[in-house]
This record gives structure tokens, C-alpha cells and sequence, in this order.
């Protein structure tokens, strides 16, 4: 893959860092400002929402603005908001440093999806591959390497260590990609148009009900383990979450997108429901590995699925799950801040098998395609594609 595209994965691993990276430091945070695990997972509500909302407006709003210079402004606004973050001296003010963080993040990785599509004629879908990988990425790098910077020197430490990946990716960005000219102008109607859709309808649930199950557990981490995650569990999550998302987008190209996205949720489910009876020692580790595995395994298959539903539409259905996905991880700092930590896992399980349920209800036949025939044979010929 060229150095570009390795450019544009960075960019993914800043944003989802900056993203992730309260998950790692929950019980610090909440110890320094005084204040419940509950009142500080408001900063990933908040976060979530403003990247949820300002995803499509953001896009919209810098359509005529190259997308190289679009990518390296966004990343020097998650650098700015991450450090607000780090110097907050109150709640209030951290709350709005995490709504100017997601600002940046959400502008910044679908551009760089785009970009990477835009700049890999005949491999979009690898390039598209490795630059959502980034997020992934962010899970076994940033967010474990916050959480050892955090111990080292403080939970504020960890938000300048995410200021500073997102500062070098705007460097390596603006040094290794090239310019890329304005796309076409899309509006809000545009852009809203495939909610009218009830597969799509479907489809943005099943993300919703997947990030709201998992990330109400995962933003809660600590609580829910009795402490402040250790690196050592971050990491096997985050290595789980790499190997998922491979393998999630082998087994959706081989069997279609159906049967790894039940799989995938259904053993997340599972994973989640039995973290209360294993949270120390090496069986926690190899469970949230498994975890990690699972859930991020149901991304590529569900995005195969839309993709499958108006492949002319494609760039717009994603950019509505990634809203979608925020949603869900929006109310999960509510859902985790209002649910006991000691029967959280069981909650998120719970969701996570309706998102299975929702799943396993959607279909929709496909375009005919004309068998071969004939003038005395006239068959069509149907297949049918999760959707």
C-alpha cells in the first residue's frame, strides 16, 4: 500500500484515539474533577453527539474546500481540543474540549476514507480497508498507550499524548498526500434521502444497538473491573479488535455478508455476558481479546451490506452508520453511568443480542439477473443479499 494511504490510516488512528481515549482514563478523571464514573462519561456523550451531529454537516459544509487541506485542518482541531482537554480545570470546560475534539474526528475520517478511494483506482475497497483499520488500530495502540502514559504521569498526560498523534498525523498528511480537488457538492436532502429506506433503517439500528451494547460496557471499563483497566487487558482488546476487523472482511467477501455479521454480534453478546466471571488474571485478558475480536468483526459485513443495498449511494449510507455508530456510543455514557457496573456486561449483552434479532430480519431480494435463455425460455434468475 502506498505511503499515502499509510498516511491516511494515521489519520484514523489520531481521530479514534481521541476518541477512545476516556475509556482508558475513566476512573482518573472522574477522581480528579470530584465527581462520579456516571457525571464523567458525559465527556463520551458528548463526544459521541458532536461527532454523531457534525459528521454530515461538517462534510457538507467543506465540500468546496480541497480535501487535503479539509483533512490536515480537521486533525489541528482534535490536536486543539485534545489539548483543551488535558489544561480543563472543571467538567464544563473538559466537556467542551470533547465536543471540539469530535468536531476534528468526525470530519477527519471520513474525509480520509474518501480520499483513500479517491487516490486507489481499482483497490478503493483495500485502501478504504486499511484506513478504517485505523480505527481499529486506535483500540491496540492509543488508547493502551494512553492508559501507560496516564499511570506514568497522569490522566491529563494521556490527552497530550493524543494531541500529539494527531499534530504528526496533520504533518505526515500534508507531506505525503497529495492535493486532492473538491468533490461534488451533496446537500442535507441528499444526504438523508436513504433514511427513507427500511433496510437502511434496519441496518443504522443494528449499529446503533451494537456500539450502544458494547461501548456502554467497554466506556466503563474500569468500574466494571473493580479499577482502572490494566494496560495488558486494553491491549488484548485492542488485538482482538485488529485480527476481528481482518477477518470480518474475508469472511463477508467469501460468504456474503449475512453470515459473519449474525456470527460476529451473536459471540459478542456472549463474550460480554460472561465478563463478570472472568476480569482477572489471563482468562480476563483472553476474553476481552475475544471481545474485541467479535465486536469489531461485525463492522466490514455490515458495511458490505449497505454497500450491497445502492452501491451508487454508498459513500452516503456510510457516512449515515458512522452518525449511527456515534449515536450508539452517545447513549452509552448515559446507559453506562445509569446501569450498576456489577450487571452492565449482562445490559450490554442483552442489547447486543437484539441487535442479532434485528439483524437476522433483514432481507431483500437483489436486482433479477436474466439467466442465460432462450426465446422459448424467459427465466429470471434471483439472488438475494443481506439487506
Amino acid at each position: 500500500m502506498h505511503a499515502r494511504t499509510a498516511a491516511l490510516a494515521a489519520t484514523t488512528v489520531a481521530a479514534g484515539s481521541s476518541g477512545y481515549v476516556v475509556a482508558a482514563v475513566l476512573t482518573d478523571l472522574a477522581a480528579d474533577h470530584g465527581v462520579s464514573a456516571a457525571a464523567a462519561g458525559t465527556t463520551i456523550t458528548a463526544f459521541a453527539l458532536a461527532y454523531a451531529v457534525g459528521s454530515p454537516l461538517l462534510a457538507i459544509a467543506t465540500t468546496r474546500f480541497g480535501r487535503r487541506s479539509v483533512l490536515v485542518a480537521a486533525l489541528l482541531v482534535a490536536t486543539v481540543g485534545n489539548l483543551g482537554a488535558a489544561l480543563a480545570p472543571t467538567l464544563d470546560l473538559l466537556l467542551v474540549a470533547r465536543v471540539v475534539t469530535a468536531c476534528g474526528a468526525a470530519l477527519a475520517t471520513p474525509a480520509a476514507t474518501a480520499v483513500a478511494a479517491r487516490l486507489n483506482p481499482g483497490r478503493q475497497a483495500r485502501a478504504m480497508a486499511v484506513v478504517t483499520g485505523g480505527l481499529t488500530a486506535a483500540t491496540l495502540l492509543g488508547v493502551p498507550a494512553g492508559r501507560f502514559v496516564a499511570d506514568q504521569f497522569g490522566y491529563r498526560a494521556a490527552f497530550v499524548l493524543t494531541a500529539l498523534l494527531c499534530a504528526a498525523a496533520a504533518l505526515v498528511v500534508r507531506a505525503a498526500v497529495p492535493a486532492v480537488p473538491p468533490g461534488p457538492v451533496v446537500d442535507v436532502r441528499q444526504r438523508l434521502a436513504p433514511l427513507a429506506d427500511r433496510p437502511v433503517q434496519r441496518l443504522l439500528a443494528v449499529s446503533l444497538l451494537a456500539c450502544l451494547g458494547t461501548f456502554s460496557v467497554y466506556g466503563y471499563l474500569g468500574p466494571v473491573l473493580g479499577g482502572s483497566p490494566s494496560g495488558g487487558n486494553l491491549l488484548a482488546y485492542g488485538l482482538g479488535g485488529v485480527l476481528g476487523n481482518a477477518v470480518g472482511g474475508v469472511a463477508a467477501d467469501r460468504w456474503g455478508p449475512r453470515p459473519p455479521l449474525l456470527v460476529a454480534l451473536g459471540g459478542c453478546a456472549v463474550t460480554m455476558a460472561l465478563l463478570p466471571w472472568a476480569v482477572s488474571g489471563p482468562g480476563g485478558a483472553v476474553l476481552l481479546f475475544a471481545w474485541g475480536a467479535l465486536f469489531w468483526a461485525f463492522n466490514p459485513p455490515l458495511f458490505a451490506a449497505l454497500v450491497a443495498l445502492d452501491p451508487d449511494r454508498a459513500n452516503l449510507l456510510l457516512a449515515l452508520n458512522a452518525s449511527a455508530i456515534y449515536a450508539g456510543i452517545a447513549g452509552s455514557g448515559v446507559l453506562g453511568g445509569a446501569v450498576a457496573p456489577v450487571v452492565l456486561p449482562l445490559v450490554g449483552a442483552v442489547i447486543t443480542a437484539g441487535a442479532v434479532v434485528l439483524a437476522a430480519t433483514i432481507r431483500r431480494p437483489a436486482p433479477e439477473i436474466p439467466a442465460p435463455r432462450s426465446p422459448a425460455d424467459d427465466v429470471p434468475v434471483r439472488r438475494e443479499v443481506v439487506g
